[in-house]
């Protein structure tokens, strides 16, 4: 998608998991600055959303990235995100949550 990414990883050590997206981003703008020079302005937002996935719903979260682009013509990321924070009460600042 042009304005954001799914990643469905399993790590064993959340510990390491701010890190593993701080060293993702930074590798990946570097690809991006290297390879297409024309979009010297790419930045990724400074923070992320994350939230863990049952086993059993792997498939279903596997199925949806997969299919995210049809999705998103029904439902803005930007709409779909607040609806999610809220259908599950995380408490969040509207000025930060979308970067």
């Amino acid at each position: 998608m042009p304005d954001h990414v799914h990643l469905l990883i399993e790590l064993n050590n959340l510990d390491k998991f701010s890190a593993l997206v701080r060293d993702l981003k930074a590798s990946s703008s570097g690809w991006i600055h290297k390879n297409f020079p024309e979009l010297k302005d790419f930045a990724w937002q400074e923070g992320f959303g994350s939230f863990s996935v049952s086993y059993s719903s792997l498939d279903t979260v596997r199925l949806y990235i997969q299919n995210q682009k049809e999705h998103h013509k029904k439902m803005s990321f930007e709409d779909e995100f607040v609806r999610f924070l809220k259908l599950h009460q995380i408490k969040f600042d509207s000025r930060f949550a979308l970067g």
